[in-house]
C-alpha cells in the first residue's frame, strides 16, 4: 500500500503524573517517545490526550471519582477528527472495572485515567476506527467488552518470565493462530519483550484469541468485523518493531 498523501491523525492515550526532568519535579503529561517515533516513521501523525488535572489526585492517593458526563462527552467531537487510536502501556487497571476487589500489590492505578481511555476505546469501535491496543491497552480492550483480568500472573502461572520485576521486560516466544491479523503480520511464531503481571482472564465478548505464549497466556487478541482492532500483551516499541505501528496506520489511510 502507497504511503503518500495526508498522514492519518492517530490518537495516543498518555499518562499524567507527578515526573522528574532537569531541575523540575511537577506534575506532567507524557508518552514514551518509542511511540511517537514509530507512529511518525509508520507515516501517522500523533495526537495526544492526556488524562485531566484531577488525575494526579488518583495518582497520588486521593479520591479517585469520574470525571463526569460533560468531560467524556467531550471526548465526541475529539475522536470526529482521528483517524485512528493506540492505546499504550503503562499501570493496571482499577480492578472495580471488572468488578473485583483490588489485589493490594497493584500499582500504578489511576482512575482517570481508565476512564479516559475507556471513553476513547468506545467511541473508536463505533466510529469503526482501527485500533492497536498495547500492554495495558490490551487489558483494557478486554475489560471494555466485559472480560476480566488476573490480577496477579506469577500466582497462575509460577513463574515472573512475563516481567522479572517491576520496570524490566522479558523475553517471551508467542505462536499466533492461523488466519490471524497479527500471524500475517509477524509470522507464526515471534519473540518479544513483556512487562506484565496481569493478563486476559475471562475474554471480553466478541474478541477472538490469536497468540499465546507456550505457558497458555492470552498474547493477542482481535476483533472481527471491524476494520482493525488489534490487542498484544506486548512492547513492540520496545524492540523497534513497527509492523503493527505501520499496520493500524495503514488501516486508517482506509476510509
Amino acid at each position: 500500500m502507497t504511503r503518500t498523501g495526508p498522514r492519518p491523525l492517530i490518537g495516543l492515550s498518555m499518562y499524567r503524573q507527578v515526573t522528574k526532568w532537569l531541575s523540575w519535579d511537577r506534575d506532567a503529561a507524557l508518552v514514551p517517545g518509542a511511540y511517537l517515533d514509530l507512529v511518525v516513521a509508520a507515516g501517522g501523525r500523533p495526537v495526544l490526550f492526556p488524562p485531566g488535572s484531577d488525575a494526579v489526585d488518583a495518582a497520588t492517593g486521593g479520591s479517585s471519582q469520574p470525571a463526569g458526563e460533560g468531560s467524556l462527552a467531550e471526548l465526541d467531537g475529539l475522536l470526529s477528527v482521528l483517524d485512528g487510536l493506540v492505546l499504550i502501556g503503562g499501570g493496571d487497571l482499577d480492578a472495580r472495572w471488572y468488578g473485583q476487589d483490588p489485589d493490594p500489590r497493584n500499582g500504578g492505578t489511576n482512575f482517570q485515567r481508565d476512564e479516559l481511555e475507556l471513553g476513547l476505546l468506545s467511541g473508536a469501535l463505533e466510529r469503526d476506527l482501527p485500533v492497536l491496543a498495547i500492554c495495558r491497552g490490551v487489558q483494557l480492550l478486554n475489560v471494555h467488552l466485559g472480560g476480566d483480568l488476573v490480577q496477579q500472573l506469577p500466582d497462575l502461572v509460577g513463574s515472573t518470565n512475563h516481567q522479572p520485576r517491576p520496570g524490566a521486560f522479558g523475553p517471551v516466544s508467542v505462536t499466533t493462530e492461523e488466519g490471524s491479523t497479527v500471524k500475517r503480520l509477524l509470522g507464526a511464531r515471534v519473540n518479544v519483550l513483556c512487562s506484565h503481571h496481569q493478563a486476559i482472564g475471562e475474554l471480553g465478548r466478541e474478541l477472538v484469541v490469536t497468540a499465546r505464549s507456550k505457558d497458555g497466556v492470552i498474547e493477542a487478541v482481535e476483533l472481527p468485523n471491524h476494520r482493525f482492532v488489534l490487542g498484544v500483551q506486548w512492547h513492540p516499541e520496545e524492540s523497534g518493531d513497527r509492523r503493527l505501528f505501520d499496520a493500524v496506520v495503514d488501516a486508517a489511510r482506509i476510509q
